[in-house]
Order: C-alpha cells, then sequence, then structure tokens
C-alpha cells in the first residue's frame, strides 16, 4: 500500500492509461486536470514509432492537459544520447522517427539503434544491424518491449524480440534507454525536483511500468487497462496498489 501522504508527484505512462491507440480513457482528461491542480506530473513513453512532437500534437487533439517539456519519449532519449556521443548508428525505425532523427550521424556506425520500426523490420534491415554489430558496434534499444494493444483490440509484437533476436546471434547485450531503465526514470524524477519515494508511476506494463519504477525507488501503480492482462499477476511481481483504471486514482488522493 502507499501512504499517498508521502507522494508528492506522479510519472504517467501513456497508451493504455491515458489513452488505448487513438482513443482517451474515458473520463481520463478530467482525472489529469484534477491530479496536476495538486502535484506536478510527468509523462513517461517508450513509444518510439513517433518523434515526442507527434506524441504532445496527439495528446492536445485528445484534449489531455499536456506540455511537451512534460514528456520524457524512450525515441528522444536515445537521440539526446546519440547526439552527446557524437556517435554514428544504423537506425532500425519506423519512417516517422527516421524522419526525426536525420541530424543523427550515418557513419562510422558506432551503434545499431532498435525500435518499434514495425514494416521496417526486414531481413536486410536485421542483417545489416547484423553485420555491423559482428564488425564492431554497440547495441542500442531505444525500448524492450514484449508487445503492445494494437487497433484491433488483440496484443501485437513489439521490438523486444528482434533486440533479443540480435543479442542471441551477436552475443552483446543491448544498452536500453527507455524503461525499465532506471535513469530514464530517475531523468523526470529530476525533473519535479522530487526524490524518488516521493513519486509515483501509472502504467498499464506489471514489468517495464510498474517493476522498472519500483526497481528505480519509486511507488509503483497498475491500471487494468491497456495492454493489462490477468496473467500480469501471475508474474510474481506485486505493485504498490492495482486500480480499474487512471480515474480511480482520485480515490486515493482525495
Amino acid at each position: 500500500m502507499i501512504d499517498f501522504k508521502k507522494i508528492k508527484g506522479f510519472l504517467l505512462d501513456l497508451d493504455g492509461v491515458l489513452y488505448i491507440i487513438d482513443k482517451p480513457i474515458e473520463g481520463a482528461q478530467e482525472t489529469l486536470k484534477k491530479l496536476k491542480e495538486k502535484y506536478p506530473v510527468r509523462f513517461i513513453t517508450n513509444t518510439t514509432t513517433r518523434p515526442r512532437k507527434v506524441v504532445y500534437q496527439k495528446l492536445i487533439k485528445m484534449g489531455f492537459d499536456v506540455k511537451e517539456e512534460e514528456i520524457f519519449s524512450a525515441l528522444e532519449a536515445t537521440k539526446q544520447f546519440l547526439k552527446e556521443k557524437d556517435a554514428g548508428a544504423f537506425l532500425i525505425l519506423t519512417d516517422l522517427a527516421l524522419e526525426d532523427m536525420k541530424d543523427i550521424k550515418k557513419e562510422p556506425v558506432e551503434y545499431v539503434v532498435i525500435g518499434d520500426a514495425r514494416d521496417n523490420f526486414t531481413y536486410e534491415n536485421m542483417n545489416k544491424a547484423f553485420r555491423y554489430l559482428m564488425d564492431g558496434a554497440e547495441l542500442l534499444a531505444a525500448a524492450k518491449n514484449k508487445y503492445f494493444r494494437d487497433k484491433d483490440g488483440k496484443l501485437s509484437l513489439d521490438c523486444g524480440a528482434y533486440i533479443v533476436g540480435l543479442e542471441f546471434a551477436t552475443g552483446k547485450k543491448a544498452k536500453l534507454i527507455g524503461k525499465p531503465n532506471k535513469d530514464f526514470f530517475l531523468l523526470a524524477v529530476k525533473s519535479m525536483g522530487l526524490k524518488p519515494e516521493e513519486v509515483a508511476v501509472i502504467g498499464d506494463d506489471i514489468e517495464s511500468d510498474v517493476k522498472g519504477a519500483m526497481d528505480a525507488g519509486l511507488k509503483g501503480i497498475l491500471v487494468k487497462t491497456g495492454k493489462f492482462t490477468p496473467q500480469d499477476l501471475e508474474k510474481g511481481i506485486k505493485p504498490d496498489l492495482i486500480i480499474e483504471n487512471i480515474n480511480q486514482i482520485l480515490e486515493f488522493i482525495d
């Protein structure tokens, strides 16, 4: 259980918590508004198919009270990592994400970057990645999610399987940028001027969101929306709190 008197801020996952695909969770806009009246809030997403600006525009269009700088994106963090290293990279991402990364050097290839590339997960691209890695490049995982809730309501394969495949083939271990990387959570916490134990994460992924947050010293709250399945509760992970949806959080902070 969480002592909400000690909680001073929240980190919210996006898809599966505030909305599912393109449809807002009913009442989520008003819940977010009330939450932000009492607490600083940041948004953390492993979405690598689109740039942060596009994510922000989507949230605004759906009626959410969000500022672009409040969004911490795995894709944005990956871009910043490569820029700080001034490193060349071979990128396997969606066309939209590649457009956002066009100012990243292409050569020499020091990193192979994998995100949710959808149709760009071709044999040609994966084999190029394999060869760069065998020639000395390092593997960079923008995110390593197993699956996501797709437009047809079913779960679809995410980029994690492709990353594990390259790890298996090359013997190299990927460096993870997004959730559940501890540093990703702490970067968002730092932006609020708070300590990890003063912040709660609300997410629909019991591994990346909840366990990742708890391992970083934050409180982990699981919602039963988005990619959540009853089988998640059999994985040996005990969230600090389980709620039906984002709206139920108001019962605890009120």
